[in-house]
């Protein structure tokens, strides 16, 4: 028990650390005149800032919309993504047709495309959201692509010896296996999600993180644009641990996951 706490302790030292080390960086910059107060304000008025603007509901708001309209995008995505990286994998005409496409379309910033989305769908959350899904597409499809393709032959012919179907050889061997590189595709996607949220909504909007940091830069609140980017980054990391801890419950046979993994290590 004593060991598990240490861990936990030496865990929650590792990801503090750096925060401490920019957080004194920045204001040791900010107080030292090198650079404007007013552009690089102490972290004291920054979080009066962000306090200040949660307890009026105005940045709660503001996260409210960006995370809807990030969560939805990305449930579209992985439900799109898991299913054409699976007929890329097991159907050969499947692959034929849509590899080339993830093949030259993967380097592309998809957010190139967002006007012929607005144009389609308006300015609302819908075309957000169909930006979002696109861009999330990509990594989760690629990793299923490659996560059922690398599964041992041998895995589903000593399945097929034991007289298993199509079906439950997908559930039972294929899907397992391929799990891991399904979720690394999920974690490298979920973030991308909120890239693209804030991105959009910096164009046209009037709702959204996006919106609220460029309007406090617009009107020189600097202070209230670094609390705008502090929210994010505190939805993103909240975001990440949930998928982390999913990956765990799932994957818990696997070395840095699960409780199983945890009892192994000690």
């Amino acid at each position: 028990m004593r060991q598990r706490i240490l861990s936990a302790v030496r865990r929650m030292l590792a990801t503090l650390y750096p925060l401490a080390v920019l957080a004194a960086i920045w204001e040791l910059l900010s107080r030292s005149g090198w650079v404007s107060p007013r552009l690089m304000p102490p972290l004291e008025k920054i979080f009066s800032a962000l306090f200040a603007d949660i307890a009026n509901g105005e940045l709660l708001f503001h996260t409210g919309v960006s995370f809807t309209r990030a969560l939805s995008g990305f449930g579209l995505a992985v439900a799109a993504g898991i299913v054409l990286g699976v007929l890329m994998a097991r159907v050969r005409w499947f692959e034929w047709m849509f590899e080339p496409i993830f093949s030259f379309g993967y380097p592309v910033p998809k957010i190139a495309l967002y006007p012929i989305f607005i144009l389609l769908l308006g300015f609302g959350s819908s075309s957000k959201i169909a930006l979002i899904a696109l861009e999330c597409t990509f990594p989760i499809a690629v990793n299923t692509y490659f996560g059922i393709r690398a599964v041992a032959p041998r895995f589903i012919w000593s399945a097929q010896n034991m007289g298993a179907g199509p079906a439950r050889i997908f559930f039972k061997v294929l899907l397992p296996a391929a799990l891991p590189s399904i979720m690394s595709g999920l974690r490298v996607a979920l973030p991308l999600s909120m890239v693209i949220v804030v991105i959009t909504e910096m164009i046209g909007e009037s709702a959204g993180l996006g919106y609220y940091i460029s309007y406090a830069s617009a009107s020189f609140m600097y202070a209230s644009s670094y609390a705008g980017v502090i929210a994010i980054a505190l939805v993103g990391f909240v975001m990440d641990r949930t998928l982390v801890l999913i990956r765990d419950r799932l994957l818990f046979w696997e070395p840095s996951g699960g409780a199983q993994a945890s009892k192994l290590s000690y």
